[in-house]
C-alpha cells in the first residue's frame, strides 16, 4: 500500500495553476490508492510583520505573485471534499516558508484555523541584503556549491529557530534549479552538510520529507538520516497539479525501505525506523 501524500498544493496556493483544484486532486488520490492526503498550502510573506525577525534588515524581493492564504475559503473547500470523498483521509495543513524569520506572521496564520500537518521549508537565501529564491541567486553567477552550503547553514537556523512545524520539507531545495552549465549535483559533496541538518532535526524529534518533485534521493542519502538518529520519514509529492499527487511514490518507497524505514503504526502514519 502506498503511504499518505503529506505535501500537496491546490488552488489555494499562490503558485498553482487554475486547474489545480482540491476536488480533482482528491479524485486522483482515490484513483491511485492513497490512504490520505494533506493539503499543505503555501504560507509566504511579502513584508516583515510584527514579531518577525528579519536578518540584518534584509529586503524581501521578487514576491509579486505571493498572496495571503484564504483560510476561510480553504477550510470550506476542505470540508466539501471530506464529505465527497469519505474513504480518503484529507488533512488540513500549511507549508510555512522561512518560519524562523516570520515567527509572528506564521503564528497569526496558525491562530486563524486548525492545521493538522505543518511543513517547514526554506525557499530562499539572503544575498546582498535581499531575501531571494535560490534560482535567482544561481542566475547571478554565484558558484552553486557555495550557494548550497549557505542554504544548508540557513536550514540549521530554521530547524533550531522554529518549533511550529512537524516535517522538514525538501531539505536540498536549490538542487531543483542546479545550473546545467555546472558539474552534475553530487550528494556526497555535501554529505557533512546533510548530516549536520539531519542531526539537528533528529534531536528535535521531527520527521524528514522525501520529496518526489525534487530529484529523488539515493538510498545512501536517506541512510544518512537513519544513521544520524532520524526516527520518521514523510512522503510528499509537492504536487501543484492534480495529476502529480503521489507521483513516483513507488520509487520513493523503495529508497526509504532500503535505508531501513518501514510503515508506521497504521497506514496514515509516517514511516519509522
Amino acid at each position: 500500500m502506498l503511504p499518505p501524500d503529506n505535501h500537496v498544493h491546490s488552488q489555494f496556493s499562490w503558485d498553482t495553476r487554475d486547474t489545480s483544484s482540491m476536488d480533482l486532486t482528491c479524485a486522483k488520490a482515490v484513483e491511485i490508492g492513497l490512504p490520505a492526503i494533506a493539503f499543505t498550502e503555501h504560507v509566504d510573506f511579502t513584508s516583515w510583520g510584527h514579531d518577525d525577525l528579519p536578518p540584518d534588515d534584509a529586503e524581501i524581493a521578487f514576491r509579486e505573485r505571493v498572496h495571503p492564504l484564504d483560510v476561510e475559503g480553504y477550510q470550506a473547500e476542505l470540508q466539501r471534499c471530506r464529505d465527497k470523498y469519505p474513504d480518503l483521509r484529507i488533512l488540513s495543513g500549511i507549508e510555512t516558508g522561512e518560519p524562523h524569520l516570520f515567527p509572528g506572521s506564521v503564528a497569526a496564520v496558525l491562530r486563524s484555523g486548525a492545521f493538522e500537518r505543518v511543513l517547514g521549508s526554506l525557499h530562499s537565501v539572503v544575498h546582498e541584503g535581499r531575501v531571494l529564491s535560490p534560482e535567482r541567486v544561481f542566475s547571478l553567477g554565484v558558484p552553486p556549491e557555495d550557494l548550497m552550503r549557505r542554504y544548508f547553514d540557513g536550514l540549521i537556523d530554521l530547524v533550531k529557530g522554529s518549533d511550529v512545524f512537524q516535517v522538514l520539507a525538501h531539505c536540498d531545495f536549490p538542487r531543483r534549479y542546479w545550473p546545467t552549465r555546472s558539474a552534475a549535483y553530487d550528494e556526497k559533496l555535501f554529505q557533512e552538510e546533510y548530516r549536520t541538518v539531519f542531526r539537528a532535526l533528529a534531536t528535535s524529534g521531527r520527521a524528514l520529507e522525501i520529496n518526489t518533485r525534487s530529484p529523488i534521493w539515493s538510498a545512501e542519502l536517506m541512510r544518512w538520516w537513519y544513521e544520524e538518529g532520524g526516527e520518521a520519514v514523510s512522503f510528499g509529492s509537492d504536487a501543484h497539479v492534480p495529476y502529480r499527487v503521489g507521483d513516483q511514490f513507488e520509487l520513493a518507497v523503495s529508497v526509504v525501505e532500503a535505508a531501513g524505514f518501514r510503515p508506521g503504526r497504521d497506514r496514515f502514519d509516517f514511516w519509522r525506523r
